[in-house]
């Protein structure tokens, strides 16, 4: 299960022991729409090892600020609380997962 990420608890998930993918979306995104299945499956399979969260930037623009996120769907990928990797866009669970894997 995907965790909800806001300004006030990213600080939390971020500096957690567990890799952190975060998911910047909106509810009046398509392409958001599109792959928030498919993120949230990625959550279940590896809920053991890594840590997926959601981050509406309509109610937390202050860290879509912060992580200069211009378009959405954006997930960033965190290891030891820095941003490893990034993707733009709609994708594919196999992209996705392919990413995920690296943080592993």
């Amino acid at each position: 299960m995907t965790q909800q990420i806001t300004n006030d608890n990213f600080q939390e998930f971020v500096n957690g022991n567990k890799p952190l993918v975060v998911d910047f979306w909106a509810e009046w995104c398509g392409p958001c729409l599109m792959i928030s299945p498919l993120v949230e499956e990625l959550a279940q399979e590896y809920a053991e090892q890594v840590v997926v969260g959601k981050v509406n930037i309509d109610e937390n623009d202050e860290l879509a600020g912060e992580y200069g996120i211009r378009s959405i769907p954006t997930l960033l990928f965190f290891k030891n609380g820095e941003v490893v990797d990034k993707h733009v866009g709609a994708a594919s669970k196999s992209v996705l997962e392919t990413k995920l894997k690296g943080l592993l």
